[in-house]
């Protein structure tokens, strides 16, 4: 059915796409039977495919990347199509509206998508009232991915993930604190060893302040340099945090086939040029820290190969955006398959 219609989204501007599927998936949802339905097409379900990951049991280890549902619209229609869990965000303290159109852009020759939408939200408020209200919350593990507003400076950063940590506590499985998004001018700054030691150790004792405690993920941007990468296991080792996500998008556009006008956009690149240093990355990870952490693999997942590829390096669940955008929901059922199975 999606190869069907991917055509004509693909023959509109890639946010309206975005926003046409996202808004026809809810209405249809609301049908009677209409989850019933996207289940029994898209949902898999196998005993092999649970796992338990920083204390949280997963009913299959493939989620939605964050970016997908910014404003946690979608939930319950995502978990519908066979994500094991969905990731909203990021969200920021205050609603902004990004960076100017056009931010997103489809790389076609190159199963790629290149997007400086800059942490377009309504606030971390309206996303923590979303899920407040979700009915089936206790089926859908959620993560929260948290960032800054574009108007915080760096030195009151930690102010903001603080903002956001308190709102969506209450209504979030995960949290992932995004330091590496290449689309907030200065962002990528806080990925430097003391002021992220600094925003996760403040993070940490608000988190074991109460009975309940909440994973802390770090998302990383797949542009570091192995003695960066250094850093970051021991920063995860001091501070104590659940895990990482490897990777963000990048900002290299080597081996691109797309002509150089568009490979030339500015913002982060994601999709299959993206694959081989995010497996890359997060094999580095779990040799240097003898897997002493998890890790979500996400970037460049586009085939069931793909996915066992990043499980293989050492990650322990992946997550997939661009791919999802490019093969449709099938990819989901058909990477659950291959992991259950071979």
């Amino acid at each position: 059915m999606y190869k069907l219609v991917k055509p004509l989204l693909f023959s509109l501007d890639p946010e309206n796409a975005h926003h046409t599927v996202s808004g026809g998936l809810q209405r249809f949802c609301r049908l009677w039977g209409g989850k019933r339905l996207l289940k029994s097409m898209y949902a898999y379900e196998h005993p092999k495919l649970e796992r338990e990951v920083f204390g949280l049991k997963f009913k299959n280890p493939v989620g939605l990347a964050a970016g997908f549902d910014k404003n946690a619209a979608y939930v319950e229609e995502m978990a519908a199509l066979g994500f094991g869990f969905i990731e909203i965000g990021t969200v920021t303290p205050r609603p902004q509206p990004g960076n100017n159109r056009p931010r997103l852009f489809r790389l076609v020759a190159d199963d790629a998508l290149i997007n400086r939408m800059g942490f377009n939200n309504q606030g971390a408020g309206v996303a923590a009232e979303r899920l407040r209200h979700l009915k089936n919350k206790g089926d859908i593990l959620i993560g929260g991915n948290i960032g800054k507003n574009k108007t915080t400076p760096n030195e009151d950063a930690v102010s903001d993930y603080i903002a956001c940590f308190d709102l969506l506590f209450d209504v979030v499985d995960y949290f992932v604190v995004n330091v590496s998004s290449p689309n907030t001018p200065g962002l990528r700054d806080l990925q430097e060893k003391e002021p992220l030691k600094h925003l996760l150790n403040t993070l940490q004792a608000r988190n074991r302040k109460g009975d309940i405690s909440r994973p802390i993920l770090l998302k990383i941007a797949p542009d570091l340099t192995d003695s960066q990468l250094d850093d970051i296991v021991e920063i995860v080792q001091e501070t104590g945090i659940a895990g990482v996500i490897a990777t963000n998008t990048t900002l290299s556009r080597e081996g691109l086939r797309s002509d150089g006008r568009l490979a030339g956009e500015a913002g982060g690149l994601s999709g299959k040029p993206l694959r081989k240093r995010a497996t890359e990355v997060i094999r580095y990870l779990a040799q240097k820290s003898g897997n002493a952490f998890p890790i979500i693999g996400v970037g460049g997942i586009h085939s069931p190969e793909d996915a066992l590829e990043k499980l293989e390096a050492g990650a322990s669940l992946i997550q997939l955006y661009t791919g999802f955008i490019y093969e449709g929901p099938a990819l989901i059922k058909r990477i659950c398959k291959k992991i259950a199975h071979g």
